[in-house]
């Protein structure tokens, strides 16, 4: 550490003011115990501080009655009185230690405000840079995201469902593009109407000899994702698939007045 730029930077008469922050403090204490040269300089700016309060004082009732006492005693013993020029000298000398602390003081609280606005500042932009971080993140996720769906559709051995309207919306619709082999299935929901609060919809596989559904997931969240494509599981040798509108949470079993999409496997 520079010693001398530590000491000219300022934060040794934040010190003895007390306006650091407890943190701050606390390092400069430290810094005392190990640096006598840094302690000198916070014992001389204690005294000057000192010295410039005691002549600013404005009312010193003490310091008055000696001064009166004295100068009748310098009076007794030599019948002289101070010249109003000394006099004037020394109200001058008054006002330059007024003028002195005042801008001592100013000086002080411009060191603080500065240093809060720093503070400020600092913490903005670190907010600010962790807000770009994680849209970053997201923007790459999203990347990824898109270019594993890509390669999902454009594979000629996904087999795609399409899942038109039913009674209780016709106008909706759905796409089901289901990978066999990992047992994987990508909803595209995008045409979908949204869920009403306290609703979201359930995915059900279907056997049709006998009619046998079977939840494979919900579309959670489905007001925040933008894309609306949701990736579930589903290990089922199913035939057909259909989407209903349930209670948040899910059902055990399909709401059938509910049945928004529903769709026939081709090759079943």
């Amino acid at each position: 550490m520079n010693l001398n730029e530590y000491i000219s930077s300022g934060i040794l008469e934040l010190y003895v003011y007390g306006a650091l922050p407890e943190e701050e403090s606390i390092e400069v204490t430290k810094e005392l115990k190990k640096h006598p040269e840094i302690l000198k300089e916070v014992e001389e700016i204690e005294d000057a501080l000192t010295q410039l309060s005691t002549a600013a004082a404005p009312y010193n009732p003490e310091a008055l009655l000696s001064s009166i006492q004295q100068k009748i005693s310098d009076k007794n013993h030599s019948g002289v009185i101070d010249h109003p020029a000394k006099q004037k000298k020394n109200n001058l000398v008054l006002y330059i230690s007024w003028a002195a602390s005042i801008a001592l003081l100013i000086g002080l609280i411009s060191v603080i405000n500065q240093r809060n606005e720093l503070r400020d500042n600092i913490n903005s932009i670190s907010a600010t840079n962790a807000q770009l971080e994680e849209q970053i993140d997201e923007a790459q996720n999203d990347a990824e995201k898109t270019k594993q769906l890509l390669e999902v559709f454009r594979d000629k051995d996904i087999i795609t469902v399409p899942l038109d309207g039913q009674q209780v919306a016709p106008e909706a619709y759905a796409a089901i593009h289901w990978d066999v082999e990992t047992n994987q299935v990508y909803v595209d929901a995008k045409e979908l109407p949204t869920p009403p609060e306290g609703k979201e919809y359930q995915v059900w596989s279907l056997t049709l000899e006998p009619l046998t559904p079977t939840s494979i997931g919900l579309l959670s969240n489905f007001n925040e994702d933008d894309n609306k494509i949701f990736i579930l599981e589903n290990p089922n040798s199913s035939q057909a698939f259909g989407i209903t509108l349930e209670p948040k949470g899910g059902s055990e079993t399909p709401t059938m007045e509910q049945l928004y999409t529903l769709g026939v496997v081709k090759n079943s």
